[in-house]
């Protein structure tokens, strides 16, 4: 396939920190996906809350299954577009790695916990993985990515103008240009990961009982035309459990045509003529119309109101932070209590032992966090019907 020439081209390339070999078979973004693949931080997505805690139910998604549904959203556009597929891939199956256990809530409690230490950012922490925390290859820490690939998990969401310790860390061993836009792969994968868990939140939502489409359709005029459409399409199927996942499917399809559409227009205002160009204009070239941005605006305020703040959801936030808090202080107060590789790599002063601790806990699954408070500092504070 011919791509665009504001594409990434592999083939232009930054290379790598540490220079190694050209392979025989795989670009350079081919072989850093593949490599996020293997990665054993990637593996723990599994087990790592994206909504309800992991344990809550076999069916929900989990920050895996919704890396993957980025990665399938994001490569069907970035093939539209004419970007380069497999960094696009790559760039959407790596921008979860650094939630710590219980999503935002771990989140939350690390970064309380690491206040007087530069704070905690799951976003930062990705890159902190990829370039430290993994040990996978004799001769350097971390996976060893191309330029490009760090820059767009760093700069996704847009230019940094002022990047925490940890983002700052990582841009002072090599430059990623923090205060420009990222390439087009980059913008794509953002943009597909709010298109994937606006759609599947709201699945999941209806799944758990949190909110009837009923609900949802009266309050979100998007999802009511949606739904109007599914019903034009299938009016003689009544069951529901064959009608949401279409629902589903007609809102991820207006979504991407309209960020199709609009992106083209973006991009002919523009006229980017290379990579270099799209860093350079000052804007994201990838994006929703005007008109839809408001549209999605209502349906995030709903599952924000009756999917995140539902008592149900509400009733395990503060009981994960307080587990996430409490091994913070265990850690913190007696390194030994991790494992010996960990506890032996243990820095004596600030802010590095905290800053260890931190990367220790942010690794956990939802389930090994429960396990390891009920073993080091007592039973869990979640509720009881809630299992490991």
């Amino acid at each position: 396939m011919t791509l665009a020439p504001y594409a990434t081209l592999h083939q232009a390339s930054r290379g790598r920190l540490h220079p190694e070999p050209a392979s025989l078979t795989r670009t350079a973004f081919q072989r850093d996906r593949d490599r996020i693949i293997h990665s054993s931080a990637f593996r723990r997505l599994r087990y790592k809350t994206q909504v309800f805690v992991a344990p809550d139910g076999d069916h929900f998604r989990v920050r895996l299954t919704h890396s993957l549904e980025v990665a399938q959203i994001a490569r069907t556009l970035a093939r539209a577009l004419g970007l380069d597929e497999d960094l696009t891939e790559a760039l959407a199956l790596a921008h979860d790695l650094g939630h710590p256990p219980f999503g935002h809530s771990g989140e939350d409690a690390l970064e309380a916990a690491l206040a007087p230490y530069g704070g905690f950012d799951h976003n930062a922490q990705t890159l902190r993985i990829v370039t430290r925390l993994e040990s996978r290859y004799p001769g350097w820490d971390g996976l060893n990515l191309s330029w490009e690939t760090l820059e767009g998990l760093a700069k996704h969401n847009g230019p940094i103008y002022e990047p925490t310790w940890a983002m700052a860390e990582t841009d002072a061993a090599w430059s990623l240009d923090l205060a420009s836009h990222a390439g087009l792969e980059a913008q794509v994968a953002a943009l597909a990961d709010d298109i994937a868990y606006d759609n599947h939140d709201l699945d999941d939502g209806i799944r758990a009982g949190l909110f009837t489409i009923e609900e949802i359709a009266a309050a979100v005029p998007f999802t009511a035309e949606s739904w109007r459409r599914v019903k034009v399409r299938w009016p003689d199927v009544s069951a529901r459990r064959r009608l949401v996942p279409e629902l589903v499917r007609d809102q991820i399809g207006r979504m991407t045509d309209d960020l199709l559409a609009e992106t083209r227009r973006r991009i002919a205002e523009v006229a980017p003529r290379s990579v270099a160009d799209v860093r350079a204009a000052g804007r994201p070239l990838v994006g929703l119309s005007e008109g839809l941005r408001a549209e999605t605006r209502a349906l995030k305020a709903f599952l924000r109101e009756r999917m995140y703040q539902h008592p149900h959801v509400k009733a395990l936030r503060d009981p994960s932070q307080l587990v996430v808090a409490g091994l913070f202080a265990c850690f913190h107060a007696d390194p030994a209590a991790m494992p010996a590789d960990w506890a032996a790599a243990t820095p004596a002063e600030e802010p590095g032992r905290a800053r260890h601790v931190a990367d220790f806990i942010a690794g956990m699954t939802d389930r090994y966090a429960l396990k390891s408070h009920e073993r080091l500092v007592g039973p869990s504070p979640l509720p009881t019907d809630v299992q490991i």
